[in-house]
């Protein structure tokens, strides 16, 4: 890389870090509506940015929610065309209490920038901005055709741009599309995504009686909700972990030598996680090491179980219903609508005598995954190890982040999560930051990059 640009980002940083602070300190939290009109200002100021950075046709696009924003620099003739994607609405900040400063009044101490925004996702998107414009002052060019498209309904599920991406995909077409909403594994360990889990989720209700009973009189002559619901869920794992609904791993894609080397060079210590959550053992299923039950293979999981008297004391009653929550992460090729039919099936035929199932299926979403062989990630992985000095291992994430399947669908084009956050930035948590190191050596290795494609 020429050394000129490590030169010009330290002469330009607190400028940066400035104009960064002033994007952070507008609450726009998409999922609360007073605050609509602080995600349309975050809007605006992100357009603002862009067109001051040299960026062209730059647009603010109206949806039902709200606005979308593109822009480009397309004059790098038959050379590639990299759309970047990013997401300027933030999480809610509850509970307030607990930020040591104010989520909107960004603040850096020892090394880390504080505010709501900071890591996920403002933070890192102003990376790619910031790194184009380095580009164009220093080169007068760009050394390949640049997009961007950047949403403001990330954080609820991206509601409006599936629609727009079908409608645009012309406009959007590119040969990849570069991400940094993810993490390194850890300080100077760099990683490229090659998974995200999908996802699906269920609700249940099981009914016995027509009303809640005396467990003296009733006891033991009645069905009871709550014995029906706990024996209908044992049902769904048997005792190695392993799911145990029919149809369940339909999709689910082998994970093979090479990327069980990659999870391996993660060097990941169990032994550490049991400790620091004061756990006896880790669970899960038989055969497969910790990061790769989080990272590669599907899960179904009980978010909540509730029936009966719950206040202070004793109730002795036998509960007439009890409720469940579940959500399945899934991975590769599982289609989440198969999977919910596959499980509701499973209810039904494992209901208890005398209790009625009511079924409720919720959201559905796609797994995301690409081949970290393509020359996109390679070079992306070369770029890391170019700035950090070491190589970027490839991953896969336990999350969901729905809309980048969506996007590499729709435009056909491989998805590069080139991440610069840390694990333990508090993303969605009081308190999040983003780590300076990683501010200073993203803007380096996106700059790197885009110049090796």
């Amino acid at each position: 890389m020429n050394a000129d640009y490590k030169a010009y980002f330290e002469q330009h940083r607190e400028e940066h870090l400035n104009e960064l602070k002033e994007w952070l300190a507008i609450p726009s939290i998409s999922a609360l509506s007073e605050h609509k009109g602080d995600v349309a200002k975050a809007a605006d100021w992100l357009a603002h940015k862009l067109k001051a950075a040299g960026l062209e046709h730059v647009e603010i696009h109206s949806t039902a929610g709200h606005p979308i924003i593109t822009a480009d620099y397309l004059h790098a003739e038959g050379k590639p065309t990299v759309l970047i994607y990013g997401h300027y609405d933030v999480q809610p900040v509850d509970p307030l209490h607990l930020w040591e400063t104010p989520p909107f009044e960004p603040d850096v101490r020892n090394g880390k920038l504080y505010a709501r925004g900071a890591t996920d996702d403002k933070g890192q998107l102003f990376l790619h901005v910031k790194a184009v414009e380095a580009i164009l002052k220093q080169e007068q060019s760009l050394p390949v055709n640049v997009k961007f498209c950047i949403e403001g309904e990330e954080e609820v599920s991206s509601p409006n741009l599936p629609l727009y991406l079908e409608q645009h995909k012309d406009k959007l077409a590119a040969d990849a599309i570069l991400i940094s909403d993810t993490s390194l594994l850890a300080p100077g360990k760099p990683a490229i995504s090659t998974g995200l889990r999908g996802l699906c989720s269920l609700e249940l209700t099981l009914e016995t009686a027509n009303t809640d009973l005396h467990s003296g009189t009733y006891g033991g002559g009645v069905p009871n909700a709550l014995h029906a619901m706990v024996e209908l869920l044992s049902s769904l794992h048997d005792k190695q972990g392993r799911v145990s609904v029919e149809g369940f791993y339909d999709g689910v894609q082998e994970l093979s030598a090479e990327m069980r080397e990659e999870f391996a060079k993660q060097e990941f210590d169990e032994e550490q996680l049991k400790e620091s959550l004061a756990l006896d053992s880790l669970y899960g299923e038989e055969g497969f090491s910790f990061v790769e039950r989080v990272g590669a293979r599907p899960t179904l999981e009980l978010n909540g179980v509730y029936g009966g008297f719950q206040g202070e004391g004793s109730k002795t009653v036998i509960p007439k219903e009890a409720h469940a929550k579940i959500t399945c992460r899934l991975v590769a090729d599982q289609d989440p609508q198969a999977v919910l039919d596959a499980i509701e099936k499973h209810l039904k035929a494992h209901t208890p005598a005398g209790a009625k199932l009511t079924y409720k299926p919720k959201e559905k979403a796609f797994a995301f995954n690409v081949d970290p062989s393509h020359p996109m990630l390679q070079k992306a992985a070369d770029a890391f190890g170019a700035v950090y000095g070491t190589r970027a291992l490839f991953t896969k994430d336990g999350g969901s982040i729905p809309i980048v399947e969506k996007l590499s669908s729709t435009l056909n084009a491989p998805a590069v999560m080139m991440g610069f956050g840390l694990p333990d930035e508090n993303l969605h948590a009081p308190n999040e930051h983003f780590n300076l190191e990683n501010f200073d050596l993203g803007l380096l290795t996106i700059v790197e990059y885009l110049q090796s494609i």
